[in-house]
């Protein structure tokens, strides 16, 4: 970074989402939290918008397996190049265009995981100055590694959010334990006179 440079700024949503605790730790338990978010819903209910315009929770974890391969490439750009140009992409047309109602959410779920695991080996042998390294963002300008796990960390916890109000405005009772019965009172035994 230029001297004098404040450095890559992660947006204070994400922050915000994030509440001070470890990007890291949040990036590992969000593929178990998506899987858990999916438990005892059909497709069908995993494709139920919320509102017209808004995606549904399939399209929502479709959304974060492309961004993890995008991320991923922008984690070894940044690692291994000198500020290298890092492009945009329309997260819409991805979600529009690469089919994910032809798959089952489960399987979105699973590359995910996979692509996040993949992420956080790279980021565990990366040197630490390596995390300092930027690229040069076609719309945000700079981001360095520590900034881009940051915010996609808070990014994940964004769209968990939006999963849980999806599942819970729409299913609310999906995967409750219906109460339990109490048990019918069965009579006393009474001594017999004799």
């Amino acid at each position: 970074m230029a001297a004098g440079s404040p450095g890559p700024v992660v947006p204070s949503r994400y922050l915000a989402a994030l509440g001070g605790d470890d990007p890291l730790a949040v990036m590992a338990e969000t593929p178990d939290r998506i899987r858990k978010l999916l438990r005892h819903l059909t497709e069908k209910q995993l494709e139920t918008k919320p509102a017209p315009g808004k995606w549904c929770i399939k399209e929502i974890v479709a959304h974060l397996a492309d961004g993890e391969v995008i991320l991923g490439s922008r984690y070894r750009f940044i690692g291994a190049h000198d500020r290298p140009q890092l492009p945009g992409y329309d997260q819409d047309s991805f979600v529009e265009r690469l089919g994910p109602m032809n798959a089952k959410a489960a399987d979105l779920a699973d590359d995910f995981a996979m692509a996040r695991a993949v992420n956080l080996g790279l980021l565990e042998r990366l040197p630490e100055d390596a995390w300092d390294r930027v690229g040069l963002h076609a719309e945000r300008g700079e981001e360095s590694i520590w900034s881009l796990v940051t915010t996609y960390a808070g990014h994940d916890r964004i769209h968990l959010s939006q999963m849980e109000t999806i599942r819970t405005g729409l299913f609310p009772k999906v995967g409750r334990k219906p109460a339990a019965k109490k048990p019918a009172k069965t009579p006393r035994k009474t001594a017999k006179r004799r």
